[in-house]
């Protein structure tokens, strides 16, 4: 199971209109649930499946002898293997479709093997991943039964691991060409014996200006490489390392490509800094690296040397996954990765297309219910369908059964007939995605060690053909490969007359592989690029790479941090991306150059999003020249102003942490000159008044916004378009252009899909339609009260509520047998009221901001002011 310790619940999307929410599909025929008369699962009428599919309870476990289920395979003849968290192996045979649940036989499995959070059953065997006390310790055992009495009384431990808790060895799957793939989370050590890795064996935190480790101490003595995934044959044998730097991803699928992917797990106590990362699907190719560092040191999506993200899903628990490919499910539905969210109660259906050699994607809901904690899934691939099962943490468990029952020509899950086929332009594109995959897959041959004789001429030719690459994932794959050659051959090669991208991850490679002497290479390689004719994302590698120079080698002897700062110091950038200013500031403090303090400290009054102003405030925190009276004192003030920020667990501890590392920095003298803004920062008490940044304007109706918005064209003013967005309060929720909260949806692409009508309808009236992905639960209790609010963590028949979105880390418990009805809220999450305190002009040239997607060339902003 993923720890969820704290959840927040404020989760809300931009709401528009009911159309697009029809469209889903999502059928709401029993609103209303009643849960009086006795605990047990949750039935199979509470839950949200769109139109045209049916969910059967198959088995409720009892608790009490059974215990909690958290994983599942399917055998050979079509039966489910199940395991407890905390205990035995079980063996169903699930009840016929349409049966009573009766009719499903249970039975526990004669082993001493259990504890599973990974199962599965081959040809060779019942592989489990154990999590727990297996009979010698935890890692992958293998059950073999070798005289046909259906049970396994063969015990093999294949591959030792340690028990890691929630975040230890999880799934254990079946690859491409029969390679058996597992994978464990952050607090899960390498094994002792690993014979080889696609990974190059060089990971480091590699944290320019240092890291910090969580603020309540958690995992703080974790450090790269993190969670993994590891590879080896049926037998155990040739265990390699394929990929590394997840925090703990619970379970991991192949799609019909061959390609695999994971649900990473988010680290919700740092909700609000700059180093969180949300929940994610992660394409998990040869040799790649995700980012987790422990505390600040998370590494963000965009640096180069790790790969970012296939979607961003936000808040949750991850667990189970899996392609529904053999479901038997209708087209829109059945090629997409099914992931499970334990916390929300969510299976979302992530539909992948083709983004070069990579992937992209979109989800959404598509199983939900209150509460639906779910563990894993598997495919029946003979009767079609899925069984999901929830549990897990000792709280009561089940397994469901969902299928397609629909008419695939009339039901809405079913694409029209018009686009049940591929356009030309579509099957162009997945055959220039297969040719790239295919080049990926030539360099992944060149990723494990050692090589065949005689490549390495083959080898470099495909490296230099793909290092310089647009995409990103081909670029990944060729200087993994290039690092898995002797550095001997190919460090003089910087040196020659080659494009910039290619510089740039050569440079990246080399700062990773060589060794102090390759430092003044590496500058001289990097000095030579024009940062006026890079793109954005050749400015944030560069500036990676000079980073990953000086982490690895300290300043160096020849420290050429005038010239860097001559050729990088623009900040901050206009217009830019945050990402690119953070990373400025980042390089710029630590090569000193002149004005950076003044300058990060101004952002740090300006920036609109808090998490841009904490990376500033982290930044500078050890610095100790460069600093004048005013900035000293600007830097302190912050930490008073930003008070009233919220976050998760941490979010309070981490500031305090950096303002308590700055205070040491400063002499008796200066402590002295700053006075106050040394001392303790009071307490906020009254966080709602503090949040209220103006007086009340008027109380605005759609039609008194509508209008105008949509008939003035001229005229608008970027930078107070800006403030606005800070001013309504917009960032605590949402991000734009890199910049902002994960709360809600990110608006950035909001105004070019739609009108500002619908805007306006959704910021003015939020309750007019609520999404199912994000609307929250009412309970009615046996004493006439009602909770309206999220679940967001579960302990046996407790239920976590998240209720306050002003406090995320407040919950209201209620017990499941004082419930006596539950239904969604028809209240939206997101407050109402946000323009009130702006005026028609601000909330013009906020609505222009939207629109211009935060480009302040705009076409918005040529027109001739009236």
């Amino acid at each position: 199971m993923v720890a969820r310790l704290l959840l927040p619940p404020w989760l809300h999307r931009f709401r528009i209109s009911a159309a697009i929410f029809v469209s889903i599909g999502f059928q709401f025929a029993d609103p209303a649930i009643s849960h009086a008369g006795g605990l047990g699962a949750t039935p199979s009428s509470a839950f949200r499946v769109p139109s045209g599919f049916q969910v059967e309870k198959v088995y409720e476990v009892p608790i009490e002898s059974q215990g909690s289920w958290v994983c599942m395979t399917m055998d050979l003849k079509g039966r489910l293997i199940t395991s407890d968290q905390y205990g035995k192996l079980y063996r169903v045979t699930p009840a016929a479709a349409g049966k009573e649940e009766s009719a499903t036989q249970v039975e526990q499995l004669a082993t001493s093997v259990g504890m599973a959070q990974g199962l599965l059953h081959t040809q060779d065997g019942l592989y489990v991943n154990v999590n727990g006390e297996g009979p010698s310790g935890a890692g992958l055992y293998r059950l073999q039964d070798l005289d046909g009495d259906d049970q396994f009384e063969k015990v093999d431990h294949l591959i030792k691991m340690n028990a890691g808790g929630e975040h230890g060895p999880h799934a254990i799957i079946q690859g491409p060409g029969g390679r058996l793939f597992l994978c464990a989370g952050n607090s899960t050590d390498l094994p002792s014996k690993v014979d080889t890795s696609r990974v190059p064996r060089r990971w480091s935190e590699d944290l320019l200006l240092g890291r910090m480790p969580d603020a309540r101490g958690f995992m703080a003595d974790r450090l790269a490489p993190g969670g993994f995934v590891l590879s080896c044959l049926p037998d155990g044998s040739d265990v390699e390392i394929f990929a590394t730097g997840f925090r703990n991803e619970y379970d991991i699928a192949f799609n019909e490509d061959g390609e695999l992917f994971t649900f990473d797990s988010d680290m919700e106590w740092d909700i609000g800094t700059p180093w969180y990362v949300p929940t994610r699907v992660n394409h998990v190719t040869s040799g790649s690296e995700f980012g987790w560092r422990n505390g600040t040191g998370r590494w963000p999506d965009y640096f180069a040397d790790s790969l970012g993200s296939v979607v961003n899903i936000g808040f949750g628990s991850p667990t189970g996954i899996v392609f529904a490919t053999g479901a038997k499910f209708p087209a829109k539905y059945d090629k997409s990765l099914l992931i499970g969210d334990w916390s929300y109660g969510v299976v979302y259906a992530v539909s992948l297309a083709p983004n070069g050699s990579s992937y992209k994607g979109t989800a959404e809901p598509f199983i939900s219910a209150a509460p639906l904690p779910v563990t894993d899934m598997v495919v029946d691939h003979k009767n079609g369908g899925i069984y999901v099962s929830i549990g897990g943490r000792k709280i009561q468990s089940a397994i469901y059964r969902v299928s397609y029952t629909g008419s695939p020509a009339s039901s809405e899950a079913q694409p029209p007939a018009d686009e049940s086929q591929p356009t030309q332009s579509q099957l162009a594109e997945s055959k220039s995605a297969a040719v790239a995959r295919a080049t990926r897959h030539e360099l992944e041959q060149f990723h494990r060690q050692p090589q065949p004789e005689g490549s390495r001429s083959e080898a470099r030719s495909l490296i230099f053909a793909n290092i310089g690459s647009p995409d990103r994932a081909l670029r990944f794959a060729a200087r993994v490969a290039l690092e898995n050659q002797p550095v001997d051959q190919w460090r003089m090669d910087l040196s020659g007359n080659i494009a910039p991208q290619v510089t740039i991850s050569m440079a990246i490679a080399l700062a990773r592989c060589g060794d102090l002497n390759d430092q003044p290479a590496i500058h001289q390689a990097l000095l030579k690029l024009d940062w006026d004719k890079l793109d954005d994302q050749q400015r944030i590698e560069l500036l990676r790479a000079y980073q990953l120079s000086f982490t690895r080698f300290g300043d160096g002897p020849s420290r050429p941090f005038g010239a860097i700062a001559k050729q990088v110091d623009h900040f901050p950038a206009i217009g830019s991306d945050s990402s690119i200013n953070r990373e400025l500031a980042r390089l710029l403090v630590n090569i000193e150059s002149p004005g950076i303090i003044e300058r990060c400290v101004q952002q740090m009054k300006t920036a609109g999003a808090v998490d841009d102003q904490i990376h500033y405030a982290f930044c500078l925190r050890e610095q100790t020249k460069g600093w004048t009276e005013e900035s000293r004192r600007g830097y302190f003030q912050w930490f008073f102003d930003i008070g009233s920020a919220r976050g998760g667990e941490s979010f309070g501890g981490f500031i305090e942490n950096i303002r308590q590392v700055a205070i040491s920095k400063l002499s008796e003298e200066e402590k002295i000159a700053l006075g106050d803004l040394v001392k303790s920062i009071p307490t906020k008490k009254d966080l709602t008044a503090e949040l209220e940044p103006r007086a009340m304007v008027k109380e605005w109706s759609v039609e008194e916004l509508a209008t105008p918005a949509e008939s003035k064209s001229s005229g608008f003013n970027y930078e107070n378009g800006k403030k606005m967005f800070a001013v309504a309060q917009c960032y605590k929720c949402h991000r734009f252009t890199g910049q902002g909260g994960i709360q809600g949806p990110d608006l950035t692409s909001a105004g070019g899909r739609f009108s500002n009508r619908e805007i306006v309808v959704a910021i003015v009236e939020p309750n007019k339609s609520i999404s199912d992905q994000y609307e929250i639960t009412q309970f009615l209790m046996e004493d006439d009260s009602v909770v309206s609010g999220r679940v967001a963590n579960l302990n046996g028949d407790v239920l976590m509520i998240a209720t306050n979105m002003l406090d995320p880390s407040k919950f209201t418990n209620i017990s499941r047998k004082d419930i006596v009805e539950t239904k969604p809220s028809p209240v939206s999450p997101m407050p109402s009221g946000l323009l009130n305190t702006l005026n028609e002009p601000e909330i013009l040239d906020l609505l222009a901001y939207l629109r211009s997607a935060g480009n302040p060339s705009s076409p918005i902003y040529e027109t001739a002011a009236e």
